[in-house]
This record gives structure tokens, C-alpha cells and sequence, in this order.
């Protein structure tokens, strides 16, 4: 028996609903502890909302991709000209974890990028998400010694649950 291939698709206005369920999911989990992408032992609330994700699916500069039928999605922000390319809003729905299309996804990411004409892959995690970045890191993404500020009191970051919260910066060549 074999299984049907891997589908990778834009979205469309029409998946921001189901998008916005899986992002939740992946981050923070029914319950909190769903899934090992959760971000629910830091931060309450929404991971992002609809208005937002439907935004990033109206925007010329985000390509948002969903993996299968809404299993999977990231994004990616280039804007044409731009040597590097953001990885971002990337969830896999908890029970597909550790199937592969995390990382599928995330070659597809990558790929997108360098055909838009990007040379690096930049992505931003939470600091204290260790395991996640080293995720990252047994991918190719090396941290930096740069940090971002953690978006405290806009809209579609929940609440955090600490004041001191800022995200590591990890950088691939797109070779």
C-alpha cells in the first residue's frame, strides 16, 4: 500500500479559517501540552487571529504555503530585490509531527526563497526554545548573536507569561 504524495499548495483566502485552527493547535495545544512545538507553558491566548492571517494571505510579499489537507504551513517573507528571506508561522498539526513534513515543508520554504532570489533563510525563535532550536540548528541554521524584541501588546501574540521574552536570530545560506 502506498501513500498519496505530499501536496504544497499557496493559500487562499479561503483556507485562513483552517489555518488559523492549525496554528493554535500546533502552538499552543488543546489543553497546553499537545504536540512538542508548544509554546503554551509561555504564553496564553491566541498564537495569532484571523484578521491577521488573512493579511499575510493578501500580501504580495508573503508567500504563505499549507502542506496536505491544512496538516502543515509556513510562511515565507521576501521582497523582491532582498538578499534574505524570513521563515515564519510555521506548524505541523500535532499528530503529524515527526511524519516528515516538517521537513518537507520546510525545504519547500527554502526553495521558494531561492527561487525568489534569496540567498539566506532567516528565521526568529523564542530564546528560551531550546529544543526547537536545535531543531533548527540540525537543519542547517546556525544562531546568531543577534536578537529580536518579542512584540509584547500587539495584536495575535497572546500574553506571555514573563516580561523578558526576545527571539534568537538563526540564518541559513540558501546555496
Amino acid at each position: 500500500m502506498t501513500s498519496a504524495p505530499l501536496t504544497i499548495r499557496p493559500a487562499v483566502a479561503e483556507d485562513v479559517d483552517a489555518l488559523l485552527d492549525l496554528v493554535h493547535a500546533a502552538y499552543r495545544g488543546v489543553g497546553g501540552q499537545v504536540g512538542w512545538t508548544t509554546e503554551a507553558e509561555l504564553i496564553d491566548g491566541p498564537r495569532t487571529t484571523r484578521d491577521l492571517l488573512a493579511a499575510d494571505v493578501a500580501d504580495p510579499s508573503i508567500h504563505l504555503m499549507i502542506a496536505g489537507d491544512h496538516d502543515g504551513c509556513c510562511a515565507v517573507t521576501h521582497r523582491a530585490g532582498e538578499e534574505t528571506a524570513v521563515f515564519g508561522m510555521f506548524a505541523v498539526r500535532p499528530g503529524m509531527q515527526g511524519s516528515g513534513l516538517g521537513k518537507a515543508l520546510q525545504a519547500a520554504a527554502e526553495q521558494y526563497a531561492r527561487t525568489a532570489g534569496a540567498t539566506t533563510m532567516e528565521l526568529h525563535v523564542i530564546d528560551r526554545r531550546s529544543d526547537l532550536i536545535a531543531w533548527y540548528e540540525r537543519r542547517g541554521y546556525v544562531r546568531t548573536e543577534e536578537t529580536k524584541p518579542f512584540p509584547y501588546g500587539e495584536p495575535g501574540v497572546g500574553f506571555p507569561r514573563g516580561d523578558d521574552f526576545r527571539f534568537a536570530v538563526l540564518r541559513k545560506p540558501l546555496g
